[in-house]
Parts: structure tokens; sequence; C-alpha cells
């Protein structure tokens, strides 16, 4: 598997597989989720987000199987709620290939990124409500809850959370 940054010619494989795991994931854990033209329009527009942050994919043989977007502090479209703090969003990986150690190494070059190049000093995210897998999965890496940073939505309830230097994964 090879992490790198998304070009051009990825923008459709990424978008639909922001939809294909975004859908098939909220739609079976959290029933009430529905993705909408307009939210489905937004994820496949993937050179938008490249345009105001640093997208990344996990390639293996030759196809797209993950993604990540982290976005630096004051980006456009950045949801961070804390001074130089970088915003990563959209985490989807491929659901032939949950638990098969996409996510992993996709988390590990944002993180990387923000930290030694970007020299942030935190990284900040959100979590719909309810997903606690995927509450979970950050808390393991060392992210902790930060209700200061909660984004109420008209339609959803999104919880913050935020990873600072140093930290311990647990």
């Amino acid at each position: 598997m090879i992490i790198r940054k998304a070009e051009p010619a990825d923008d459709d494989a990424v978008g639909e597989l922001l939809i294909e795991a975004f859908l098939s994931t909220y739609a079976r854990k959290l029933p009430g989720v529905i993705y909408d033209d307009a939210r489905k329009k937004d994820l496949r527009d993937v050179a938008a987000k490249r345009a105001r942050a640093l997208v990344l994919v996990a390639e293996k043989d030759e196809r797209v199987i993950g993604t990540v977007a982290i976005f630096k502090p004051g980006a456009d479209g950045s949801e961070a709620w804390r001074p130089n703090t970088a915003d990563l969003r959209h985490l989807a990986v491929e659901p032939a290939h949950h638990g098969r150690g996409v996510a992993g190494p996709l988390l590990d070059r944002a993180e990387a990124v923000a930290r030694d190049e970007w020299k942030v000093d935190a990284i900040g995210l959100h979590v719909r409500q309810g997903a606690d897998g995927v509450a979970r999965l950050y808390e393991r890496r060392g992210y902790r809850r930060d209700p200061s940073g909660d984004l109420r939505k008209p339609t959803v309830m999104l919880e913050a959370y935020l990873l600072t230097w140093p930290h311990a994964r647990t």
C-alpha cells in the first residue's frame, strides 16, 4: 500500500470512495443519517478540497482504497476552533478494506505533515454524535474530546476531538 498526495486524476475515485464509505458506514450504523444530493455533490468535489487542503490517498494495486484531508490553520473550509490547529476531515476507507490497516497509515501521514511540516500545535476533528466506533479509533491515537469545539448543525451534532503534541497513544 502506498500513501501519497492526491492528484487531479484521483478526484473521481476519491469522490466516489467518500460517498460509498460514508453512505455504507453511516447508513448501516446510524440509520437516521441521510446524505442528500447537495452533500453528495460536496463529497464529490475533490478538486475544490485539494485547492484548500492536503488530500492524501491510500493506493493498493493502482486503486484508491482510502483517503483523508487535512486543512492548514486558517484555510478556507477549516472547522478548527483553536489557533494554530489543523483540521482533519473526510477519513474514508473502501468498505472491502475496513479493518485491514488502511486508516492508520493515512492518519500517520496526515499527523506527521501537520506536526513536522506545518508545525501546528494540534489537530482538531469532528465525529458525528453516535459514531462511537469512529470516536474510539481517534481516541486510541491520542485524540481527546474537547466539547468547546462541538458543532451543532441543523441536521447533525458533531463532537470535537483534539490531538496535541506531545501525545501518547493509549
